[in-house]
């Protein structure tokens, strides 16, 4: 790892050409999991990520994303995936719009406990034109092909504690 990703504990995959980014899984007790429709993408449904900007810190890129993409500022990060996780750009995006060959992503998992009325999808630039509260086992089969084993890896880890806080339990013991 070069100085530059130790500072910011960034993997050494970013020099292999993946994009630095995080991904939140928010959930809230009693609605389920955050779930976004992207732009332009019917039934192209996702959860809030975005890139590390520049020296920034993962968790507060994770907190910075969070507020830019879904209008939400109090929301508490519960858990952090031990791994990056990456997935390769299908072919058709490569070269459109980016350098990169893909994401390093940094997952966080985030409780949310306010109204759903705080949600403003239009705070920053928009990335989804709808939203709604999903369920943890629908997740997997919502998400497009190429980001689905990075999604899966993230399950595997957020699955239970994010069904616990749905039902209202804690996650410790």
């Amino acid at each position: 790892m070069n100085a530059a990703s130790a500072d910011t504990g960034l993997p050494p995959d970013v020099e292999r050409g993946y994009r630095p980014c995080v991904g939140l899984m928010v959930v809230a007790p009693g609605r389920g999991v955050f779930i976004g429709e992207r732009v332009g993408v019917p039934n192209g449904w996702q959860m809030p990520q975005g890139g590390i900007d520049p020296g920034e810190a993962p968790a507060a890129a994770a907190m910075r994303e969070l507020e830019e993409e879904t209008g939400l500022e109090d929301a508490h990060i519960v858990r952090t995936h031990s791994d990056w996780l990456n997935y390769d750009l299908p072919s058709w995006a490569l070269g459109r719009r980016t350098r990169w060959i893909g994401q390093t992503q940094k997952w966080y998992l985030l409780c949310y406990e306010g109204p759903d009325s705080a949600i403003d999808l239009g705070r920053h630039q928009v990335e989804f034109d709808s939203w709604r509260w999903g369920q943890v086992d629908e997740i997997l089969g919502l998400i497009v092909d190429f980001k689905r084993e990075v999604y899966r890896r993230m399950l595997d880890d957020f699955a239970a504690p994010a069904k616990a806080i749905i039902k209202g339990r804690s996650i410790d013991g």
